[in-house]
């Protein structure tokens, strides 16, 4: 008798046990459901981030893209074709002077989507490892690259604007020398070769972008 009570405990305990490993494994089950049911609503949230951020980026660039393309026509029109300073040609030139003396703007990436994620170190928890490693890249490379040649640009920028702020004012007059107009072209063209270089950077993120966002979409 002793021996069947306990057979049949050892059943019951055997039982119990089952059912315990049973409830325990259908709780993580749940639990990890849940998790990746999460993970995977924060990952389309953070996206859905980037994208907005990348576009508007993206149109940043195509407007600058845009304010700098007549400075450099102006440019490469003053720098091989000016024209000798008369009463006939003093204000066609001016104009010209005029339009590369307009302000400009360099480029400052939207980040908060991407900068909120590293932070809080998720995207190295995302699936999709191709999209946040073209991100990574993104912000990381390009645009840490944008930045500091912006701030070079705007540097040059800022001595050119500040060294013929006379001109700028009341414009280039006939009594201008040779050597004079020769030194203003220099300057221009210092500043000109980094713009139009950083022109080309912003063209190639452009690029850079499009990639990712025909990824996400």
């Amino acid at each position: 008798m002793a021996k069947n009570k306990t057979g049949k405990y050892l059943k019951y305990a055997i039982g119990e046990i089952i059912l315990v490993v049973i409830g325990i494994l259908i709780a993580l089950s749940i639990n990890n459901w849940n998790l990746n049911r999460k993970q995977n609503n924060a990952e389309k949230a953070f996206l859905q981030g980037i994208k907005t951020d990348l576009k508007k980026d993206k149109e940043y660039i195509d407007l600058i893209i845009q304010l700098q393309k007549p400075k450099i026509d102006v440019f490469d029109l003053l720098n091989s074709e000016l024209p000798e300073f008369n009463n006939e040609n003093e204000i066609a030139v001016d104009s010209l002077f005029k339009i590369y003396f307009t302000s400009q703007r360099t480029f400052y990436p939207i980040s908060g989507s991407f900068q909120s994620a590293v932070s809080g170190n998720q995207i190295n928890s995302y699936k999709d490892k191709v999209i946040t490693s073209s991100l990574i890249k993104l912000y990381n490379t390009t645009y840490e690259r944008l930045i500091d040649n912006g701030k070079i640009s705007d540097d040059r920028w800022d001595d050119l604007s500040r060294k013929y702020s006379h001109e700028r004012r009341i414009g280039i007059h006939e009594n201008m020398s040779d050597s004079q107009l020769s030194e203003l072209l220099d300057d221009m063209y210092h500043h000109f070769v980094h713009m139009r270089w950083y022109q080309n950077q912003l063209t190639d993120a452009n690029t850079e972008i499009d990639e990712i966002l025909e990824k996400i979409e």
